[in-house]
């Protein structure tokens, strides 16, 4: 079977749906080249679907395989709550190939029975999860059996074998986005950045600390969606959601994105790849990080610090104001956007799919 001559159903979540969203614009894109069709089921993010949606999501998504059964492949994009296509893609009649990528390993979805009802009802939902959580991974694994996983980490891949003895793991890079060329970060204005969705572990409830911590000079700046909704914090500039040329002029101001990421779950220890880290690549913008998780993977381009809040705001002020520093950072961050464009990282995605 030549891959050119296949169709490829790709399922996954709206543009605009969380960071996941986002993603797929750009990697539906880059793979539409190597297949003779790429259909784009797309869906509403997780805890929008009832039982009724996702059987009905389940009939349409088999119709499409039904055309043509032996020349179709079917992917989608699994994140934490990603219910309706971890049921919908399960155990599709016509044998065909079904893989995924797997946002936050190593829990395929973490809340198999995360519906829309119990989406509404944390105390409930978690009540129903968290102590059964070992019975859950059982039933994951079970649902997956020996499908091939993508993970956007080494460190994700690896809990993927560990967790699920039977898939094919498969660690493959975080594509960097194409965006426009900027002035180089040394020659930015004094200030950094935070960037991205708002949601619990990314640092956001962390403003005040860095605020006092970091010296008056250098400016604070945040964007992404959902910062509009934070508390404001004196001596911080919230910009709320950037797009286009209002993404390009945020980068354009700081000389360093912070990511002051913490442990993300009560359910253990996660290895996400970060969709804000690879924008800051595609902007050509040195990374202040955490040591936890993946983000220690950084290869190159990034400050990755042992401890806390304080000892991240200490790290990025030096950084900020040592142009020789930053600007060793700057040339690596440039190798890796070279290395990791949408239509590079494709292919390891294609080599998969066509063994």
């Amino acid at each position: 079977m030549i891959l050119r001559d296949c169709r490829l159903v790709y399922v996954a979540p709206r543009s605009g749906v969380g960071g996941v969203g986002d993603y797929a614009d750009d990697f539906a894109d880059a793979v539409r080249p190597h297949f003779a069709e790429v259909i784009e089921y797309r869906h509403d993010g997780p805890g929008s679907h009832s039982v009724r949606d996702i059987v009905r999501h389940r009939k349409a998504i088999q119709e499409l395989v039904d055309a043509d059964p032996g020349r179709v492949i079917v992917h989608c994009e699994l994140s934490g709550g990603s219910v309706m296509p971890f049921w919908a893609t399960a155990r599709l009649t016509g044998n065909p190939m079904v893989t995924a990528t797997v946002h936050d390993p190593p829990g395929i979805v973490w809340w198999p029975a995360r519906t829309k009802f119990l989406a509404g009802k944390k105390v409930l939902n978690h009540g129903l999860h968290y102590p059964l959580r070992a019975a859950w991974r059982r039933l994951e694994r079970t649902v997956v059996g020996s499908r091939t996983l993508f993970a956007l980490t080494r460190s994700g891949a690896d809990s993927l074998e560990r967790s699920y003895p039977e898939v094919t793991a498969e660690a493959v890079m975080h594509f960097v986005p194409e965006r426009p060329d900027i002035t180089p970060a040394e020659d930015r204005p004094l200030a950094v950045g935070l960037f991205g969705f708002v949601y619990r572990g990314k640092g956001f409830d962390q403003l005040q600390q860095l605020r006092d911590r970091v010296p008056n000079d250098i400016a604070i700046r945040i964007a992404g969606r959902g910062t509009e909704l934070l508390d404001p914090v004196d001596g911080v500039e919230i910009l709320g959601e950037v797009n286009g040329p209002d993404e390009d002029a945020f980068f354009d101001s700081i000389r360093a994105l912070v990511v002051p990421y913490g442990k993300r779950s009560i359910y253990g220890d996660a290895f996400p790849a970060s969709g804000s880290v690879s924008r800051a690549i595609a902007y050509q913008t040195p990374v202040v990080c955490l040591q936890e998780g993946a983000l220690s993977e950084t290869d190159g381009g990034a400050l990755v610090v042992a401890g806390g809040t304080n000892e991240i705001a200490d790290a990025t002020a030096a950084l900020v104001t040592d142009r020789a520093a930053l600007t060793r950072l700057r040339r690596e961050v440039e190798t890796l956007r070279r290395a990791n464009s949408p239509d590079m990282v494709a292919q390891n995605f294609v080599a998969v799919w066509s063994k």
